[in-house]
């Protein structure tokens, strides 16, 4: 199918609303990490990317757009990957992302941090070699948040990147991609209660909004 909109923001930036928003606006089936839990055959394909021998069109296959982690630390290699691909970066304050994912993604008890050598542990052991080791720590968080958005802007042509702060609506996402404006609200998923609601369940901590 081949990516129409690349999603370079983190976990915990709207990512969850934005894809049900894609998908509402044709730019669907969108992948995230939730994706990657309902489908964990794809996590081999993941550690093969962490390893240096990416699939992306294994990857993406079924996918028009792609949002959130694993995708998210990727995003140099799929932007160049998918050339003619929107980039689309969500954001939101640096401090209240901190206090989101110590409490959802990156609690202490989250399968994020699982040890072993099964499938699973090595995905995401995969993922966080992307990431800085310090994950519990507000200033270094903080400041990869930052560098992570500077890094994006710097590095793709204003024409082809929008930055994007939840709670926007509809306009600016739509004006971006040429599509009309849906009738329906913007969607909002996946609240920190939301998240947090789910940690009973057997697959607790499987998406990141």
């Amino acid at each position: 199918m081949g990516l129409k909109v690349v999603g370079t923001g983190l976990g915990r930036t709207g990512t969850k609303s934005m894809q049900t928003a894609l998908a509402m606006l044709g730019f669907g089936p969108c992948h995230h990490m939730i994706e990657v839990f309902q489908h964990p055959e794809s996590m081999q394909l993941w550690v093969d990317a962490g390893d240096g021998k990416p699939d992306w069109d294994a990857i993406f296959r079924d996918y028009g757009s792609a949002v959130d982690f694993p995708g998210a630390a990727y995003w140099r290699e799929l932007t160049s990957y998918y050339p003619h691909a929107k980039v689309l970066h969500t954001v939101r304050d640096a401090h209240e992302w901190f206090e989101s994912t110590r409490a959802t993604i990156f609690a202490p008890d989250s399968v994020v941090f699982r040890e072993g050598d099964d499938l699973q542990a090595r995905f995401f052991a995969a993922l966080r070699r992307r990431m800085p080791s310090q994950l519990d720590d507000r200033a270094t968080m903080t400041d990869y948040f930052r560098r992570h958005t500077e890094a994006v802007t710097a590095a793709i042509s204003p024409q082809r990147l929008l930055i994007y702060r939840m709670g926007e609506g509809w306009e600016p996402l739509c004006r971006f991609l040429g599509v009309p404006v849906p009738a329906a609200p913007f969607p909002s998923e996946n609240s920190r209660a939301e998240f947090l609601g789910r940690a009973l369940a057997p697959q607790a901590g499987a998406a990141s909004r």
